[in-house]
């Protein structure tokens, strides 16, 4: 499909009104420090003005303080966390987590906050109240004026109907593993459905996807990289991919897929590569505990 979309400046329109960058800047596994600091300072300078991290993250301080020191101003940014599974016992855990991320961030308000995961182990026995808590308190959040959109992130269908049956204001968007080796089709179509943005965290498959032979073809008949080719096809879909790198020529490059379409043919190369590489973990079964669930490897 054809987008509009020219620059990383354009924008989606959340089912609030709310305008987000179609392409964020993801700083999942950048540590703390000055990596993450001079990463998110290249994005900026770069041209990126979505910027998303978490709590679990363990960066939001150096997410912070990149983006004060780079001199963008506050109105011109999209910020983005998440609140994590130990943070929220309750409501008002809830509502002292997101103030612990507003400090760490040096922020008054940020443009989106998640939930990020749906069904934490330690709690899986009561997973539809926690979730229901937690989302009555981003709800004052959001009312409060200290989140311009509230979300979730790693919710299938069914959290999300369980979510439904409490929510007042119903969220703007699902964040989810989302790249052409694993293409979500089912929960997609559920968020298309009920007006939810689909944000496609690890865009490049984990960076499995990027010595596939079909995508080195594809990137070389359009003189461009596997990673450009790999975030393109999620705008075309009408995703909004959050690339990470922490490599300043990859995070330009990655900017750079704006020049481009592709064709018929290319797309369906691309739907050929569902089920490859890493795959998405399902948050009823999995077993971590207060980390960011690592990823399956498919047998494809």
């Amino acid at each position: 499909m054809q987008i509009s979309a020219k620059s990383l400046t354009d924008t989606y329109t959340l089912n609030n009104g709310v305008k987000i960058p179609v392409v964020g800047f993801g700083t999942w596994q950048s540590a703390d420090g000055d990596e993450a600091y001079q990463a998110v300072r290249w994005a900026l300078e770069a041209g990126y003005r979505h910027i998303d991290t978490a709590c679990e993250y363990l960066n939001e301080e150096s997410v912070g303080k990149a983006i004060k020191d780079s001199g963008v101003p506050r109105e011109d940014l999209f910020v983005t966390t998440k609140l994590w599974n130990y943070q929220r016992k309750s409501y008002d855990d809830t509502l002292h987590a997101f103030d612990d991320s507003l400090t760490r961030l040096g922020l008054d308000y940020v443009d989106l906050y998640l939930i990020h995961w749906p069904n934490p182990i330690e709690y899986t026995d009561r997973w539809q109240q926690l979730n229901a808590d937690s989302w009555r308190a981003m709800e004052k959040i959001y009312h409060d004026g200290r989140a311009r959109a509230i979300g979730v992130s790693n919710f299938r269908e069914n959290h999300l109907d369980e979510l439904a049956k409490t929510q007042t204001v119903a969220p703007m968007v699902n964040q989810i593993f989302l790249n052409p080796g694993d293409q979500e089709k089912s929960l997609v179509a559920y968020d298309q459905e009920h007006n939810l943005l689909s944000e496609a965290y690890s865009p490049l498959g984990t960076g499995q996807l990027l010595h596939v032979p079909e995508l080195a073809r594809i990137a070389e008949k359009h003189g461009k990289s596997v990673p450009q080719i790999l975030i393109r096809w999620s705008l075309e879909k009408g995703y909004l991919p959050l690339p990470k790198s922490v490599h300043k020529p990859y995070i330009q490059s990655n900017t750079e897929v704006f020049d481009f379409e592709l064709d018929d043919d290319d797309l369906a190369q691309l739907a050929k590569l569902d089920g490859k590489g890493a795959q998405h973990q399902d948050p009823d079964t999995n077993t971590y505990r207060h980390v960011i669930p690592f990823l399956s490897k498919a047998s494809k």
